[in-house]
């Protein structure tokens, strides 16, 4: 049976090969962007598959409408990818408070607001499949990357706990965490740079920022083979509440998560020694 996916930043990248890979499974798919055109001229023109909105994911009153223009054409939302968001780099204090404030308002609370408008007919539905891109990012931080990372890990925090929440009602929410996949997301378009510079990060900054933007084109993750995946996982029975893509991230995550158990076991004694007696 054909499925309704619903996708944000669906202009380009990802995006964009997450609706193809669903349009050739068979389901429908309401693409938005932040500018209508952009997306129908990736992904074609309106038809019996395929609905292209205007959507801003930080304007709620334009989310309800695009919600509510997806469900009125399929009469239902059975997949829901967030994936609108950009990063920020630059070390934290060359970041002023608008650029804390705009980073959140896409990766976070933008992500907030479609999931808000969407989860009422999932719930009425009880049934649904809701895939929250989060990144590497959100399982390690890095350097010159303090806000992106910030709320990557915010992400994920959201979507452990909203999958308790919503579980009951049939509903099942996947963190998705790539490492570096061959989209756009390190070009001009995708990424913003802090811009009050301090002269005690001079030797570092160059060569980190030279160091992301070498990196573009290049990353080994295949965006059409994560797409696929994401359709596979979309399908499954009992998907996994995190799903992490790519060889890279996969054995980064695996270090991170050995490194924080190795941690916690060193201070075993001082940490169970806090407890009243």
């Amino acid at each position: 049976m054909a499925r309704t996916w619903f996708i944000t930043g669906a202009s380009r990248g990802l995006g964009v090969e997450i609706a193809k890979a669903a349009i050739r499974a068979g389901d429908r798919v309401v693409a938005t962007g932040r500018k209508r055109a952009a997306v129908s001229e990736s992904l074609g023109a309106d038809g019996a598959q395929l609905l292209c909105l205007e959507q801003d994911v930080t304007n709620v009153e334009q989310t309800r409408v695009a919600v509510n223009a997806a469900l009125k054409r399929f009469g239902t939302i059975d997949v829901l990818v967030n994936n609108a968001g950009y990063g920020h780099l630059g070390y934290f204090e060359e970041t002023t408070e608008q650029d804390v404030q705009a980073q959140f308002a896409t990766n976070v609370f933008g992500l907030f607001n479609v999931t808000r408008a969407v989860l009422p007919a999932m719930r009425a539905a009880r049934s649904g499949r809701i895939f929250n891109l989060s990144s590497l990012a959100g399982v390690r931080g890095n350097e010159f990357a303090s806000l992106y990372c910030s709320t990557k890990f915010a992400v994920e925090g959201f979507t452990e706990s909203l999958a308790r929440e919503v579980a009951p009602f049939g509903i099942f929410v996947t963190i998705i965490a790539p490492g570096p996949f061959r989209t756009d997301f390190l070009s001009q378009e995708s990424l913003r740079f802090g811009g009050t510079p301090i002269t005690d990060y001079d030797d570092r900054r160059p060569k980190l920022r030279s160091a992301f933007e070498g990196r573009s084109g290049k990353q080994p993750g295949d965006p059409v083979k994560l797409a696929d995946a994401m359709v596979r996982l979309a399908g499954e029975a009992q998907p996994p509440m995190r799903f992490v893509a790519g060889a890279f991230a996969f054995e980064t995550a695996e270090k991170k998560y050995r490194e924080v158990l190795e941690e916690m076991k060193n201070w075993r004694d001082l940490s169970l020694g806090t407890d009243f007696q």
